[in-house]
């Protein structure tokens, strides 16, 4: 209907927008329209009726006959309904359908539960039928059927809703089941004997009688039903182990050793005794490529698959599964570990082993001992990477190496060598020339050794495959890495000491480290290319930089600590005019000169010169500067007591005079002139300072007055309060005093 108005309104405005609202003449012929349409559907009707009057004066007779049925039905339902309910007898009758439904419901249940029953009754009889069978076969095969009804059998993996009688069949059964596979696991082991010594192992095919007095079965028998209750593993688990010990171990690690099988009738029986026996040969076989070993072991394995398992592919399967594993193990650390090359040149040789190894497996295969696929083929694995297992080797075998010159290091009186070296043109090989510096030092034994052993690995990785040479380089680098992990901790004691030992291991570190700096120069170009970016060893060389200068500086506390504590024995050099107290400054100067000679004597010849000339440099500052300073502060002097200080100063510097030489960069002369103090004054500022003090013990007034506005003093470190002190204790009080003491405040440096 409104598709016919959206006509209509359309005919209208055709030609307007039919968004725009009609006017009232043109709603007006809308209606006229609208009629006229109705008029022709009324007509159109009245003639569809006309012409149609019979099928539809039928259709309303049926309709009337219908509603007249359904009145019929309801009142004889209602009087129906009426007679039940007034009869007594009738209204129990749901009642009485109510117990009929309860008591089929309950004769259901109860079919249900003898049904349970008699299943329950008949498996109790089966497990007693297997228990009380006199063959382990049938046993089993009633164990083997019981197990699906048993053992979850609704698939549920649930046991909290059956019935406690089941619980207690299956733990019945599995009861039955570990009797069963324990039996014949011991039938098993009384058919295959081994002897007690090794070497030997006798089977016997037939029943023997057991150590309980019962026979047994025969072996085929038992390894049969132990695969029907899936328990054949653990049936040949302690066979398979005294196979490996008793047979396998001495058939691979003995050399000279032959395999023979015999088989035996006996008397009476129809079934057969094989024996297998490892014997020693006189003849010395070896292993070459392995082609003798590997026919042993499969002289064995054929025994087994022909005695044992007669020939049953799952039972040899679950041999191998129990020993090929351990098999490869010996025939690896015996043979193969063995056979791979000390050197790279021999790696051409080991083709052989390679063949006779793959050989070796290709013929398991056949047996179907492996898998076929190629997943337990360790032992082609392993010598396909022999490479590896070569270089492996030899990167032990360096480190080994390296780890035995360092832990037998001899530092056995090294001052006594160092003289003898120093007594003779021919300074040995510890003195060695330092790569980046004009100088020699001298170096222990095993850090000369332990260089040589890194340059021979980096050699060899020179002329070696990539993964090789990478196995090299790492030896080299763990090899240096060695000696800071072993040395400083080994010699521990002597690095907290003053002692020589610490100065070599000091230059041991210098020299390792700037032999690291031009290992990259001397072997990179030579690497495999695809090392020459990868294998590095700058990063190593700052490391023992650092550790040879913590090692020096450790004995440069040291030694100043000592010389400090030599110092303080003198007490401020106070009342030297005493004799018991310049005896104590003497003998203070006495060690401070002692120590300073003793270090001259360590350091000199083991030092390289700089470090030697820089580390005596350190020690000696402090020392003149403590002394010049105590004795600056003293008060007072009397005139005896400043010509004592006076001497102690000279004693000092007399008695270090060979010490002075060795620091000067021409130590031609053996004498020391102006210009060895002036290089002296130059290197140890402090030195010219003490030096001074003993001009100034001896100087007049004027003198002194003289030398400050001069800047001579200045020049020589003292400072403006420091000579009025040094005035004051000397000078008694006076005009000429004060007037010098008020001409140096006024001018001061």
């Amino acid at each position: 209907m409104a598709d016919d108005v959206r006509e209509l309104l359309l005919s209208i405005t055709a030609d307007a927008d039919p968004s725009t609202p009609l006017s009232a003449p043109d709603l007006r012929l809308l209606i006229d329209r609208l009629r006229l349409r109705s008029d022709r559907l009324h007509a159109s009707a009245l003639s569809f009726a006309s012409s149609n009057r019979e099928p539809l004066a039928s259709a309303l007779l049926r309709a009337a006959g219908s509603a007249a049925s359904s009145a019929s039905l309801q009142s004889a339902l209602e009087s129906a309904l009426s007679l039940l309910s007034s009869s007594p007898e009738l209204s129990n009758l749901r009642s009485l359908s109510d117990r009929l439904l309860a008591a089929r419901r309950e004769l259901r249940e109860r079919q249900e539960h003898l049904a349970a029953a008699s299943s329950v009754a008949s498996l109790s009889a089966r497990l007693r039928a297997a228990r009380a069978s006199a063959n382990p076969l049938d046993a089993v095969i009633a164990a083997a059927e019981l197990k699906p009804l048993l053992v979850d059998p609704q698939g549920s993996g649930s046991e909290g809703g059956e019935p406690v009688v089941f619980g207690l069949l299956r733990a019945e059964w599995e009861q039955l089941v570990d009797e069963l596979q324990v039996g014949l696991a011991k039938n098993v082991e009384e058919c295959v004997e081994f002897a007690p010594e090794g070497g030997k192992v006798v089977v016997s095919a037939g029943p023997r009688g057991s150590s309980s007095g019962t026979r047994g079965v025969e072996l085929r028998v038992a390894l049969q039903a132990l695969e029907i209750i899936d328990s054949l593993d653990y049936g040949m688990e302690k066979f398979a182990d005294l196979m490996i010990k008793k047979i396998l171990i001495p058939a691979i690690s003995n050399i000279s050793v032959t395999v023979s099988v015999n088989v035996l009738e006996k008397s009476g029986s129809s079934f057969s005794v094989s024996v297998l026996i490892i014997a020693p040969s006189e003849e010395l076989q070896g292993y070459k490529d392995g082609s003798e070993l590997y026919s042993r072991i499969i002289e064995v394995i054929k025994f087994v698959r022909n005695f044992i398992c007669v020939e049953n592919i799952t039972w040899m399967q679950s041999f191998a599964k129990l020993t090929w594993s351990r098999i490869s193990d010996l025939l690896i650390t015996h043979f193969l570990s063995k056979a791979v090359p000390n050197e790279a040149s021999k790696l051409i040789e080991f083709q052989d082993v390679v063949r006779s190894t793959s050989e070796f497996e290709n013929t398991l295969r056949s047996m179907m001992f492996i898998s076929p696929d190629g997943k337990d083929g360790k032992l082609t694995q392993f010598v396909n990477d022999v490479e590896v297992h070569f270089a492996v080797r030899k990167r032990n075998e360096i480190l080994v190496k390296a780890r035995d010159i360092l832990v037998q290091y001899d530092y056995e009186n090294p001052l006594v060598m160092c003289l003898l070296l120093q007594a003779s043109d021919d300074q040995g090989d510890s003195v060695v020339d330092l790569l980046f510096q004009p100088e020699k030092c001298f170096i222990s034994k095993s850090a000369l050794q332990l260089m040589n052993l890194v340059h021979g690995a980096l050699k060899d990785a020179c002329l070696s495959s990539t993964r090789v040479a990478k196995e090299f380089c790492y030896a080299a680098r763990d090899a240096l890495l060695l000696y800071k992990a072993i040395v400083p901790v080994q010699l521990e004691k002597q690095l907290n000491s003053v002692s020589q030992v610490a100065a070599i291991i000091h230059n041991d570190f210098y020299h390792l480290s700037q032999e690291i700096l031009g290992l990259a120069f001397e072997y990179r170009a030579d690497f495999p290319s695809g090392l020459q970016k990868l294998v590095v060893f700058m990063d190593l060389a700052p490391i023992f930089s650092q550790m040879a200068d913590g090692v020096l500086r450790r004995q440069i506390q040291l030694d100043t600590a000592n010389l400090s504590e030599a110092i303080d024995g003198a007490d401020g050099f106070q009342n030297t005019h005493q004799s018991q107290h310049y005896e104590s400054a003497r003998f203070s100067i006495e060690q401070v000169v002692f120590i300073l000679e003793k270090i001259h004597i360590m350091w000199e010849s083991i030092l390289p010169r700089s470090i030697y000339r820089r580390s005596m440099f350190h020690v000696l500052g402090p020392v003149f500067s403590r002394i010049t300073k105590d004795m600056l502060l003293i008060d007072d002097m009397a005139a005896e007591e400043t010509l004592q200080l006076q001497g102690l100063i000279h004693l000092a510097l007399e008695n270090l005079s060979s010490l002075f030489l060795s620091l000067v960069e021409n130590d031609d002369d053996k004498f020391l002139d102006h210009h060895t103090w002036v290089q002296l004054d130059e290197s140890v500022p402090s030195l010219k300072k003490f030096r001074k003090l003993a001009e100034l013990l001896d100087m007049s007034l004027k003198s002194i007055t003289a030398a400050w506005e001069s800047g001579e003093l200045v020049n020589c470190g003292f400072t403006s309060s420091e000579v009025r002190n040094f005035i004051k204790a000397i000078f008694a009080d006076s005009p000429l005093r004060k007037e010098c003491l008020g001409w140096i405040a006024m001018n001061p440096a």
